[in-house]
């Protein structure tokens, strides 16, 4: 009787979390997967930082955001809204110079000390897996861009640029 009980409570169970899983789709946080124009960017100090930089960071960090397929179901989907969100706000390269908060010394400091890009964005996306030299190199390119910025050099108005994946 008890092996009755047990496998009707299983079974139970997951019909409760199935059906939770699926009320849970109809809360829209997550789904607004929308790409504002890019409006400036910070002149690089090259393309291979610039590359680097859109590979590992570039998801958060910027208005050209790659949208998996994932990032439509919940709750994956509140996790990858809340991050973009906050990359963005924190640190948008496509809108280099705007009000507020968007500077860009820490992004070299944050790649040196590991805390960018997070793990959990790396287990998922390989490509922003960097190996050493890639990191080193990053890192010093960062570190470039962001100084000729503080030497007040002109920042360059650009179009929307490729996306990685996008072949241009």
């Amino acid at each position: 009787m008890s092996r009755l009980f047990k496998s009707k409570f299983f079974t139970r169970s997951l019909i409760v979390v199935f059906v939770l899983f699926l009320l849970i789709q109809v809360y829209p946080y997550g789904r607004d997967h929308t790409n504002p124009p890019v409006k400036n960017e910070p002149v690089w100090s090259g393309p291979q930082t610039r590359e680097l930089f859109s590979r590992a960071c570039g998801d958060c960090h910027s208005n050209q955001t790659e949208w998996p397929w994932y990032s439509h179901v919940a709750p994956a989907s509140w996790l990858i809204q809340d991050h973009v969100d906050n990359g963005r706000a924190h640190f948008n390269v496509s809108e280099w110079g705007r009000e507020g908060k968007n500077e860009g010394e820490e992004a070299a400091e944050a790649v040196e000390k590991g805390y960018m890009p997070i793990k959990n964005y790396t287990w998922l996306h390989s490509s922003a897996r960097l190996s050493d030299e890639e990191k080193k190199t990053l890192i010093e390119g960062l570190k470039a861009t962001f100084s000729e910025e503080e030497e007040g050099e002109e920042r360059e108005e650009i179009t929307p640029a490729r996306t990685p994946g996008s072949g241009g």
